[in-house]
């Protein structure tokens, strides 16, 4: 027997003994919280959740489940193994896109201004700033590279300048369970104080004082739910609560004013908010309610000279612009400044001591429209694509006319641009580096619409080569996403050229879930209406289908997150229109993880996917939960991404989801789950780890496709 007869022996041998034998485990059977009274007839749809074969693998601590997933990784090892030259060619050519040694936009604050850059052969970025006169050199206020010689993950949540400018505060995440821990520095020496406080969410801010900070800790089940106060050079024990959020449902943010005058205490909900607000100079005074919650608003407020600008959904589906005196900013002092509009959504805006800018969502896309103070009159910045992507960037000055905003294109990279409103000129300030000789007009993108089965159009967002022929049945990379009206719209990634330049077309899904069309858009696809996410997906399959865009066994989906959800539903819905999928750290397990309140999401999550305690929700969410639904059927192949320290998404729904996929589907077609053992839900921290995990996804999407190389 040759060497090559016996390299396929060892693999398939390998491939058998690695793989998990699930069976055996399922006598470890144990039984799930039982569903509250609230229902009180028998649920005989699908599944019963209070019984759960492979619920074992929610023992993160214990031996036999960490083994398991090590196991799981091995086999998909060996399953991968002949992508493994593909994938190092992805990887390769997606870091040769990529400007090593870079820099960021520079943003203006006080005296500096400030910006990051990376250096040639290092993962991450180092943070630094300098004065706005004069030729003094750089001063690096954070080398986040300092932590990677002791930590295999590093991930830098809420970071603070004081308002003197003289000192740093920092959050830094060292596993991926978005548990931080702060720290304090003065920029000029890079002398770290003896403060270090512990259970913190990531969110921070400083009075005015520049001794005084303000946090927020966590709870058992990581809920931000509490703010501190800490004066600087003080133990954590010494610390005062100022707030405490009593209901699960709500989650605690701290915020501050463009003007700098006030501190924000920021309480929300999926579907309501309640602002506290605080003088800045007044670090040791009481904060003041704006708004007391009322369920199912939500407001946002700005402050402008004497009065706050509100953003607010009250009696306002797209939501509408009022104004409200500081001094009694209550509902019954709000006055319409830009009323709702059933064709716009209003979807952020930057609040200036002469200007106003408002962000309005029409037909998809956002236009960025200037306003003055009394919001009289307007007009609109013209934007160099027709499908895109911009919002507001970093604008942390109050008295200015200059507005820096985002853009990018499927076709145009990253593009940062300053705008001066008085002036009415766009002033490009840095575009991303694409190396390797990237050429913009050998690329096309088009927006087409899918009909869905209940006559809805949905959008489609494509990339591809130009000059290919859309009618020859290619392979197809489809996206989506379409829960908590995040709206991801047609944005540049160097990474996607890899695929692209192989002939693949890829495809976003704007399905209803999401608010690309608006916040009915969103609505449609969230409670008992989720299922219109799902079949707007399978619709946009099929029409690419029938157009004769792609083939059935052409198409490899992906989502990630909620969007997994989408994969998973889909699958066990219409397995038979898809070669190949994606679940990225995928929310499949629904209806247990909708009971277990000791999850950190659970209950916040009621208002986006409803309580299953309550028997018409659960009906609901039992009929599209991936994990309730998957049946004895042929599924396509399928990759599932799991974080072991996840926070947002369980490892173990993708590991219970793919045991159960295993026991249930009739074909032999491929199913892996890679876990990574150190990271959370955004997969590796370092930038060239990251770029690994792309090639390895995207290695078996080409190779679905039969592209070796």
């Amino acid at each position: 027997m040759n060497n090559l007869k016996w390299f396929v022996v060892i693999i398939i041998v390998g491939a058998y003994l690695i793989q998990p034998t699930l069976k055996k485990r399922k006598l470890n059977k144990m039984t799930m919280p039982p569903i509250a009274q609230k229902i009180s007839v028998d649920v005989t749809v699908h599944n019963d959740p209070r019984t759960d074969d492979y619920v074992w693998l929610r023992e993160k601590t214990s031996k036999k489940v960490l083994n398991y997933l090590k196991k799981e990784n091995q086999y998909t090892k060996v399953k991968m193994e002949s992508t493994e030259v593909l994938q190092d060619v992805l990887y390769q050519e997606m870091r040769a896109r990529i400007k090593e040694d870079d820099a960021t936009a520079p943003f203006p604050f006080g005296d500096y201004i400030y910006y990051s850059r990376t250096e040639e052969n290092k993962q991450y970025s180092i943070h630094v700033r300098k004065k706005k006169e004069g030729n003094e050199k750089e001063k690096i206020t954070l080398d986040m590279n300092s932590f990677a010689d002791t930590h295999d993950y590093v991930s830098l949540g809420a970071h603070a300048v004081s308002p003197n400018q003289k000192l740093l505060a920092y959050a830094i995440d060292y596993d991926g369970s978005e548990k931080y821990v702060l720290k304090i520095k003065t920029i000029e020496n890079g002398r770290e104080f003896s403060d270090e406080l512990t259970n913190l969410s990531g969110s921070i801010e400083w009075a005015n004082d520049s001794k005084t900070l303000f946090y927020v800790s966590q709870d058992d089940a990581s809920r931000p739910y509490q703010v501190w106060r800490h004066i600087l050079g003080t133990r954590q024990a010494e610390d005062k609560m100022i707030y405490e959020e009593k209901s699960d449902a709500y989650h605690v943010y701290l915020s501050r004013s463009k003007s700098g005058k006030f501190l924000f205490i920021s309480l929300e909900s999926n579907i309501t908010s309640e602002y506290w607000f605080l003088d800045r100079d007044n670090p040791n005074g009481q904060f003041q309610i704006l708004q007391k919650r009322r369920v199912g608003v939500e407001y946002t407020p700005y402050h402008q000279g004497d009065r706050f600008l509100i953003r607010t959904n009250d009696e306002s589906l797209n939501f509408k612009l009022v104004s409200a005196p500081v001094g009694a900013p209550q509902r019954q002092n709000w006055v319409d400044a830009l009323p709702h509009r059933s064709e716009v959504k209003i979807e952020d805006m930057e609040v200036f001591q002469d200007y106003v800018v408002v962000f309005e969502r029409k037909n998809g896309n956002v236009d960025i429209n200037i306003y003055p103070p009394d919001l009289s009159s307007f007009h609109t910045i013209n934007l160099p694509d027709v499908l895109y992507e911009t919002g507001s960037d970093t604008n942390l000055e109050y008295d200015t006319d200059i507005l820096r905003i985002y853009f990018s294109s499927f076709t145009i990279p990253w593009s940062y641009y300053d705008y001066h409103m008085e002036s009415e000129k766009l002033e490009l300030i840095k575009r991303d580096s694409v190396l390797g000789g990237y050429d913009p007009s050998q690329y096309e993108s088009k927006r087409l619409f899918a009909e869905s089965h209940d006559g809805k159009k949905i959008p489609l967002s494509l990339f591809y080569k130009k000059g290919l022929d859309l009618t020859n049945g290619n392979p197809l990379f489809l996206d989506g996403y379409g829960s908590y009206g995040a709206t991801y719209d047609p944005a540049f990634s160097s990474r996607r050229i890899s695929l692209v330049d192989r002939d693949v077309i890829y495809v976003r899904a704007h399905v209803r879930g999401s608010s690309f069309l608006g916040r009915a858009w969103y609505e449609n696809g969230k409670m008992g209406q989720k299922q219109n996410t799902f079949s707007d997906f399978i619709s946009s399959a099929e029409y690419l289908i029938e157009e004769k865009i792609t083939k059935a066994e052409k198409i490899v989906i992906y989502g990630g997150s909620a969007g997994g959800l989408l994969i998973g539903a889909v699958l066990n819905q219409r397995p038979d229109l898809f070669k190949g999928a994606i679940a990225d750290v995928p929310f499949v397990d629904v209806v247990n993880t909708m009971l277990d309140e000791t999850i950190p999401l659970t209950v916040i999550e009621y208002d986006e996917w409803g309580n299953p305690n309550e028997l018409d929700a659960y009906k609901d969410m039992i009929a599209y939960s991936p994990y309730d639904n998957v049946v004895e059927q042929d599924y396509p192949s399928i990759l599932v991404i799991a974080g072991l320290n996840d926070p947002r998404v369980g490892y173990w729904e993708p590991a219970k989801w793919v045991a159960k996929l295993r026991d249930k589907k009739t074909d032999e077609n491929l199913l892996i789950l890679k876990t990574h053992m150190g990271a959370g839900h955004f997969s590796s921290s370092g930038r060239f780890d990251y770029l690994k995990d792309i090639a390895f996804y995207y290695a078996f999407a080409l190779d679905q496709f039969g592209i070796e190389k």
